[in-house]
């Protein structure tokens, strides 16, 4: 099928999309290496091609370096997604871009697990490894 939608484009600027910035703070145990987990349940953003809602499980694992997430900050960005309109794939690549950016960390992996549509449960997992 080569007509065109009405949805065709609404990723082309997906990375230039305003988001709230990710805080950080000093890790004073950067001589260490270690792993920060976190996950949420409660992600929700829009499907761009239906305009109805996505929901996912989100999970982030890194090893700080210098800097950690800051836990309130990133839930305010999270809650940012909710009237985007955004492709499951892109979700996580910019959590990842943005997350690893704040804080420069050792490695770091997102990944989230979007509910069923359709039939199909979407798992996409985007990694990091300090040498990008």
């Amino acid at each position: 099928m080569n007509e065109k939608t009405s949805y065709d484009g609404l990723q082309e600027d997906i990375k230039k999309a305003q988001l709230p910035p990710i805080d950080v703070w000093e890790n004073k145990y950067r001589d260490r290496m270690y792993t920060v987990r976190f996950d949420t349940p409660e992600f929700t953003c829009i499907c761009p091609k239906t305009g109805l809602p996505d929901f996912a499980h989100i999970f982030v694992e890194y090893s700080p370096a210098e800097w950690c997430i800051e836990l309130k900050s990133f839930k305010e960005y999270l809650a940012a997604f909710r009237p985007l309109g955004i492709f499951h794939e892109h979700a996580v690549n910019r959590m990842l871009e943005d997350m690893a950016g704040a804080c420069m960390p050792r490695w770091m992996k997102v990944r989230g697990i979007f509910n069923i549509r359709g039939g199909i449960t979407t798992t996409v997992e985007a990694e990091y490894s300090g040498t990008e």
